[in-house]
């Protein structure tokens, strides 16, 4: 019986699936390597608006309504160029990332996930800088990607710290001028360049530090903190509002349920899964 089963073996072109599997496992590979370049990044939000039309489309077929219908065909047909239009920054930073040798290698900051540092780091070097009316503009990174607003920076890669973030701020230093925006915990750069807030209604005493606050938080979910230098006075900008004359324990309380009560939350997922899984 074996004998028998021997040449059907033989005439299998092995040679010819593994080179299937092997196309279909680079392929998949190169499909990751782009999600994590998109990752962290403003395309995550278009990607979703996509994929809305997508289902929109399909129920619209469903259900018989021609003219949303329509429109979405419009939208999907000319869909490719918007693509390459809206994509350009996360585009052009993955052809950077592919010229330097960088897209197929490990990449992103190693810090380590302990909020409870960064929030006392913010509030010591807040409450310092505000008693000496020293500007400062320091924007936290969350879900929404930073990362084409870091590179208009001074990349530094640097643990977090209260004398760091003071010594970035001290006038007349090379770094003082920009923001300062931190990422998984960790200084990723100062000196950066946010968007003015061209909100009608921000009033006239506050000067460019809160509106370029107020600009970050429009198009991402960060959290941007600002020491105003004319009053040393402490706002926080989130969702497009601006909080200001915050308390050390109020700007505290913000951080911790902005920061720490979030990554306490998802830690704790973590671990209900993992003990569901190996029970």
């Amino acid at each position: 019986m074996g004998y028998e089963v021997l040449p059907i073996l033989n005439d299998i072109p092995i040679l010819h699936y593994l080179g299937i599997a092997i196309d279909i496992l680079l392929v998949w590979y190169v499909i990751y390597k782009l999600i994590m370049v998109v990752r962290g990044t403003k395309a995550v939000q278009l990607l979703k608006g996509i994929t809305v039309i997508i289902v929109v489309r399909m129920l619209s077929q469903y259900l018989g309504l021609s003219t949303l219908q329509w429109l979405m065909d419009q939208a999907l047909t000319w869909g490719f160029l918007a693509i390459i239009i809206i994509f350009q920054p996360e585009l052009r930073r993955a052809l950077e990332q592919l010229g330097r040798g960088r897209l197929f290698s490990r990449s992103g900051l190693p810090g380590e996930e302990d909020p409870e540092v960064t929030v006392e780091a913010i509030v010591k070097a807040t409450d310092y800088m505000a008693k000496r009316r020293i500007g400062a503009l320091m924007s936290i990174e969350k879900e929404t990607g930073m990362s084409d607003y870091i590179e208009t920076g001074i990349s530094l890669n640097s643990r977090i710290s209260s004398e760091l973030l003071i010594n970035l701020f001290i006038p007349n230093t090379p770094l003082h001028d920009g923001a300062v925006i931190i990422q998984k915990n960790q200084v990723a750069a100062a000196a950066c360049y946010l968007p003015l807030s061209e909100s009608p209604f921000i009033s006239k005493e506050l000067g460019t530090r809160h509106r370029a606050a107020l600009g970050i938080s429009e198009v991402t979910d960060s959290l941007t903190i600002i020491v105003s230098e004319e009053t040393g006075n402490v706002s926080v900008a989130r969702n497009g509002e601006l909080h200001r004359n915050l308390s050390q324990d109020e700007l505290r309380d913000i951080l911790q349920k902005e920061l720490y009560t979030q990554t306490k939350a998802v830690s704790s997922n973590r671990w209900q899964w993992r003990g569901k899984k190996d029970g």
